[in-house]
């Protein structure tokens, strides 16, 4: 119980109080005007302590015991029901004849008041190739380049405006759905020639690691839909498999894996230029298939995975 921010009498004040009243031949004006109370409150504060002891002087609330105007229990549950059958706060109140602020009420009480909140949450989809190679996820990050530590950094913005349009760069990765062991590159753009060159390095690269990759996955984008990019595929006899338009969630291994990258690689330190940048990649590549606790391995590492698979 909350004591109100303009009470006179705190709990300790009340005990104070009580025991000074209960004092043979006590001045209990006296004692009123000294706790800016009234002699009723005093009165009050007294008869509770001799009735109840301490105990009685404790806050309590100040619901009535007893409501006048309290709905019947199966009004309550009409509009129960009729909110499981997704009627509207303003629909039930028209339709019992209710105060819509009464229907509101009702329903902030159970947990209803959200509509969303009736709905069964959906179940999580999740899939996992049954072997490494058996499918690969492909995905790009656009980044800015960096000319020098900016001003986040620094706090210096003298000079800013030298670095400021310099470009972009491209971070096209390759993650494998079964190991989740990754592969990743920063080029400088994310065309066709330069997403099929990629998938190229990344199969072969895959290959020595004694992954045959047989299956890609990738969004919809124009450099995945590219002639270049078709005809890798078909030279390296893979099935070129395209998400849903509108849910990245499809290619979701390789998303979580550009969120990594992004937390601890590509904006884990102050860089001092792009070149610095790209440069500590395979470094981190080294870690992250090696060395880094991967969760949905069960804290185990990627190649640690793909020893027991192959």
């Amino acid at each position: 119980m909350n004591t109100h921010k303009n009470a006179r009498l705190t709990y300790a004040r009340r005990v104070e109080l009580a025991r000074r009243a209960s004092v043979p031949r006590a001045n209990q004006s006296a004692l009123a005007r000294t706790f800016g109370v009234s002699r009723q409150t005093v009165h009050k504060w007294l008869a509770r302590y001799r009735a109840e002891g301490e105990r009685g002087l404790a806050d309590r609330s100040s619901r009535p015991r007893r409501l006048a105007r309290r709905r019947p229990r199966h009004q309550h549950r009409q509009i129960v029901r009729a909110r499981r059958r997704h009627w509207s706060s303003v629909r039930i109140a028209r339709h019992y004849r209710l105060p819509v602020s009464t229907v509101v009420t009702a329903l902030r009480r159970r947990g209803l008041n959200r509509l969303a909140r009736l709905e069964p949450p959906r179940p999580i989809v999740r899939y996992e190739a049954a072997r490494p190679g058996q499918l690969v996820h492909l995905d790009i990050k656009k980044l800015g380049r960096i000319g020098r530590i900016g001003h986040r950094i620094t706090g210096w913005r003298t000079g800013a405006a030298r670095t400021r349009g310099i470009g972009w760069e491209y971070a096209h990765v390759a993650i494998d759905d079964c190991t989740r062991l990754a592969y990743a590159e920063v080029l400088a753009d994310q065309q066709g020639p330069t997403a099929a060159a990629f998938l190229t390095r990344a199969v072969t690269w895959f290959a020595a690691q004694g992954i045959a990759v047989t299956a890609v996955l990738s969004d919809n984008g124009g450099c995945y839909r590219s002639r270049a990019h078709r005809a890798v595929v078909t030279a390296h006899g893979l099935v070129h498999r395209f998400t849903r338009p509108y849910r990245p969630q499809t290619n979701g291994k390789a998303e979580r894996f550009i969120r990594t990258l992004l937390a601890e690689w590509a904006y884990a330190q102050a860089y001092r230029t792009s070149a610095w940048r790209t440069a500590a990649l395979p470094r981190y590549l080294t870690h992250y298939n090696g060395a880094r606790p991967h969760g949905a391995l069960g804290y185990s590492t990627p190649r640690a995975r793909l020893a027991e698979r192959l």
